[in-house]
């Protein structure tokens, strides 16, 4: 039967009749900018199509500006166990946008009387078009014909329902913008068969265990308002928190109880005043008997029966799909173990097939918690109705409202270090991928078949999707989270370990072979992200329950896994697991035994959306506050500085000369006599690898810190390419330095790492020249890693990387070996090596003398704080009293060793792999071939050997470094 029509002829009068008997109560609110004018009144409708019986309705009426305005109306609905009080925020909100905004109690919440039907379109679905109605009479309202308001519904849960329902239940409704809801109620509470009793069972003892009336609840008065909760698991239609439906977060603020109701289901019924609860079953509370007694059955049963479904079925927006026609934004929370984004899917599916607009927006939060992202809920929806109430059939210019991107999904980037919460990142796409993705990608899966138990009375439970762990599912993406999986209770596949990133979005599918010595088997498949020290991370905490019907003959089945928006990182593993049991869900109570087993190619397909790309991470306020305060005051540091010396002149002879220091000296503070740097003078030139050595405390970081212009000399000066080096100097922009190592944001890429900080140098983006960099740095796909997946070897070479941006012509190193493995070592030499080879200049500081000698090719070496050496690597080390004597036919003889030993002015002599090494002490090198020769000994070569090591100890008298 059409509601519509019914309702025009069985209560056409209703309206008229609410108006004379309903009680108007009026009231200025303002909590800042316009006034906002509220209109209390109770409405009255009948109790059923037909009956002489009334429910009194319970509702606000907003407004803002001139009564004779007509402006579009929006009509809020609430959430499970809340009211229209907490509505009031965003109505006032809404209301100052230029709308006129109605919010009611739905039946048996709030005062507002009779029973809750979930969303029956013959009790509240039917009051939401008595409504219209009354806005139609209204002169604040919009008309786009007589009778038929411009009006746009929104709402969340609960509250999102009954937007969708009265969209196809009512052709007057313009728009809809539901939140966190359901498509079809059974699919959502009884999932492929599988009783969500958790969820179930917490609506059901929380509605039948409280009366319609809380006390405190108000009329929507003063005394009332205080009661807005929080219940921070869904946004009203301007981004408020109105759904009400989590279990942890309902308790109403400022002391206003909701006694008995959602928000506090602990609490003893108040006393109430409606007349029919005495006639009610005393465990029905506020439901209808229908709805008690289904739950009773599937409660017991364990498990839903055909008449369940169809009860639910017949409630749910899915009954009347084909008929909503009208613009929708789909929001859906992505922690959301109650409707997860499958409900979202099917919805958006069916309204687009109606030649609809849809915009569907995957949220952070969800009734298991997390970040609601509040003010961008607000600000999205606003701008919905902007374009569909508002605009539209060409009277007005704020049609062209920008509504955002057809798809969009919130992910978590990181944590913020003041407040501990994770941030978010908005990827965006032209179009839905849907849950199969656009581009899915298979994932090989390893596993013989495996035998595991369903243990009597379905205990100890696994547990993976718990109401109210939202908060630790967001964190997912982080590799943080709560499951179990009790031994000989799952059974599990894994994958090799991921060769690149995978994004996976939507719902990835695996076929699977079932057997069970019983007739029915109750699996609860999940996927689990596995790091490489083997911890598992299940995304948003969500599972996939299936019943298996004739499992005891064997079937094939093909699960579909939770829909998730989660990063599988590269070296990371996909594991699938099929639990017995799950803590949220119904499972069977008798014991048996089942088996499970990969079928065909053993292979997941997973679905991903390249298309859907991230936008960078926004950062804090205090983040580019504190840079800006410390420009402002190394600004004022330099025209101060500027104002007691001048910069000297470029030198233009030095143009060339990538380095030159001249009698450079820094002081200790405090200190007339002990220098850090005295007297130090040296040259580097292009294409040189310098390596700068000396032990501790030989003034190295000092005489660094002086070249990056960060502290300043007390004496001598420091020119690069002619021009003198003071803090801030333009010739600085040509230097890129690592020292002491760098900070890099963990949740990022390492290629968003670089941006970023090219970024922050105020630089063209196409003077960067990134792809030259990494080129040189060597770090391949890893580049598009997060960086908490790099090795120490991989963070090193994103910092040499992030010192090549811009390809400076002079790069200093600060150790950039530290913490390598010997390959890692190798690989950063080559870096370097092939850096110079370009004509550029690198500085190296470092303490592996080994390492220097074999990648450097000058040396500077430094003492207490003063020159030591300064010259090319073959120089230095080949200047000592050490000859290798290079020998012909092998190994020379224990006797020849000897001969050579008692030579005079020979100081010793060893045997080593390489011939013989000869130490002179008194006799010249000529002389001492012409004494090999005359003891036959066939000499193939002779030259200078002496190790850095040796070179090095010896210059700075036997020091360690």
């Amino acid at each position: 039967m059409d509601l519509r029509l019914r309702g025009r002829r069985l209560y056409a009068t209703v309206a008229a009749l609410a108006v004379l008997t309903g009680g108007g109560a009026w009231a200025a609110a303002s909590s800042g900018g316009e006034a906002v004018h509220r209109e209390d009144r109770v409405l009255a409708a009948p109790e059923a199509p037909g009956s002489k019986k009334e429910v009194r309705i319970d509702t606000s009426f907003f407004t803002s500006g001139p009564a004779t305005h007509r402006r579009p109306a929006v009509l809020l609905g609430h959430g499970f166990g809340a009211d229209k009080d907490q509505l009031r925020t965003e109505a006032e909100k809404l209301a100052r946008d230029g709308y006129a905004v109605l919010t009611w109690s739905a039946r048996g919440f709030g005062r507002t009387t009779g029973r809750i039907g979930l969303n029956d379109p013959d009790h509240e679905v039917a009051d939401v078009s008595r409504l219209i109605d009354w806005l139609a009479e209204r002169p604040e309202v919009r008309l786009d014909r007589a009778g038929d308001p411009r009006v746009g519904l929104a709402g969340a849960s609960y509250g999102g329902a009954i937007s969708l329902l009265a969209a196809g239940h009512d052709q007057r409704v313009d728009a809809i913008a539901p939140q966190n809801t359901y498509w079809n109620l059974a699919d959502a509470l009884f999932p492929n068969g599988v009783f969500k009793k958790l969820w179930t069972g917490y609506f059901f003892s929380t509605g039948a265990g409280a009366s319609p009336f809380g006390a405190g609840s108000g009329a929507g008065g003063e005394a009332g308002e205080p009661g807005a909760a929080d219940t921070g698991n869904g946004s009203g239609p301007a981004g408020g928190n109105t759904s009400g439906d989590a279990p942890e977060n309902n308790a109403p603020d400022n002391g206003s109880a909701e006694a008995g109701g959602e928000g506090n289901p602990a609490a003893p019924p108040a006393p109430t005043t409606d007349p029919s609860a005495a006639a009610r079953p005393a465990d029905c509370g506020r439901f209808e008997q229908a709805l008690c007694s289904m739950y009773e059955r599937v409660a017991v049963a364990g498990k839903p029966d055909a008449r369940a479904r169809e009860l639910l079925a017949d409630r749910s927006p899915s009954a009347v799909g084909d008929r909503i026609k009208v613009p929708t934004l789909i929001l859906q929370g992505q922690n959301d173990s109650l409707f997860p984004l499958d409900q979202a899917d099917a919805m958006e599916h069916r309204i687009r097939a109606n030649g609809a607009p849809v915009s569907v927006d995957w949220l952070a939060g969800g009734h298991d918690g997390g970040d609601q992202e509040t003010d961008r809920v607000r600000e999205r929806v606003t701008a919905w109705f902007d374009r569909y109430l508002k605009g539209g059939k060409g009277t007005d210019t704020a049609s062209d409202t920008d509504t955002g991107p057809a798809f969009r999904v919130s992910r978590t980037g990181g944590i913020d270090s003041t407040d501990g919460e994770a941030q978010l990142r908005g990827a965006t796409g032209d179009r839905y991928p849907g849950l199969g993705g656009t581009d899915p990608r298979k994932v090989a899966l390893t596993g013989r078949e495996q035998r595991f138990a369903n243990p009597p009375g379905a205990n100890p439970p696994a547990i993976s999707g718990v109401p109210g762990v939202g908060g630790l599912a967001q964190l997912s993406g982080l590799g943080v989270g709560l499951s179990v999986d009790f031994p000989g209770q799952h059974a599990r596949f894994d994958s090799a370990p991921l060769a690149s990133d995978i994004q996976v979005t939507g719902s990835p599918t695996v076929r699977v072979e079932v057997k069970a010595d019983s007739a029915d088997a109750v699996l609860f498949a999940k996927l689990y992200d596995v790091a490489p020290d083997g911890s598992q991370v299940l995304p948003s905490q969500l599972v996939a329950p299936v019943r298996v019907t004739g499992a005891k003959e064997g079937r094939t089945v093909e699960l579909r896994l939770p829909a998730v928006d989660h990063s599988f990182s590269s070296g990371h593993r996909m594991r699938l697991v099929l639990a017995s049991t799950d803590m949220a869900y119904g499972s069977p109570a008798e014991p048996a035994t089942y088996t499970a087993a990969l079928d065909g190619e053993g292979a997941l397909t997973v679905p991903t959306a390249p298309d859907v790309r991230t936008a960078p991470a926004a950062l804090p306020g205090w983040v580019w506050g504190l840079p800006l305060g410390a420009a402002a005051v190394a600004a004022a540091l330099l025209l101060t500085g500027r104002r007691r010396t001048s910069a000297p002149p470029r030198d233009p002879d030095l143009a060339e000369v990538p380095l030159q220091i001249t009698d450079l000296s820094k002081r200790y503070a405090k200190s007339a006599d002990r220098y850090a740097v005295r007297d130090l003078s040296f040259r580097v030139e292009r294409g040189q690898v310098l390596g700068l050595l000396g032990p501790n405390g030989a003034g190295k970081t000092t005489t660094l810190r002086m070249l990056m212009g960060l502290i300043r000399p007390d004496a001598g000066e420091i020119r690069i390419f002619g021009q003198a080096v003071r803090p801030g100097a333009p010739v600085l922009s040509r230097v890129g330095s690592f020292v002491e190592g760098a900070g890099f944001l963990p949740h990022l890429s390492g290629r968003a790492n670089l941006d970023l900080y090219w970024q922050a140098t105020g630089r063209p983006r196409e003077d960067a020249r990134v792809a030259e960099a990494l080129e040189i740095a060597g770090l391949g796909d890893a580049i598009h890693r997060a960086v908490r997946t790099y090795s120490q070897g991989m963070r090193q070479r994103l910092a040499i990387a992030q010192a090549m941006l811009g390809l400076p012509d002079l790069l200093i190193l600060d150790e950039p070996t530290n913490g390598l493995d010997p390959p890692q070592i190798r690989e950063m030499r080559e870096v370097l090596i092939r850096y110079a080879a370009a004509g550029r200049t690198v500085i190296v500081s470092s303490h592996l003398l080994a390492e220097v000698e074999q990648s450097c090719t000058h040396l500077v070496v430094m003492d207490r704080g003063q020159l030591v050496s300064a010259g090319p690597v073959a120089e230095i080390t080949g200047g000592g009293d050490t000859l290798l004597v290079g020998v012909a036919g092998g190994a020379v003889a224990d006797a020849t060793v000897d001969k050579v030993a008692s030579l005079e002015g020979v100081g010793s002599a060893v045997r080593t792999d390489e011939g013989l090494l000869v130490r002179l002490d008194g006799l010249a090198a000529p002389q001492l071939l012409v004494e090999l020769v005359r003891l036959e000994i066939p000499v193939d070569r002779v030259g200078p050997h002496r190790r850095l090591e040796d070179a090095f100890l010896t210059l700075i008298g036997g020091a360690t470094s």
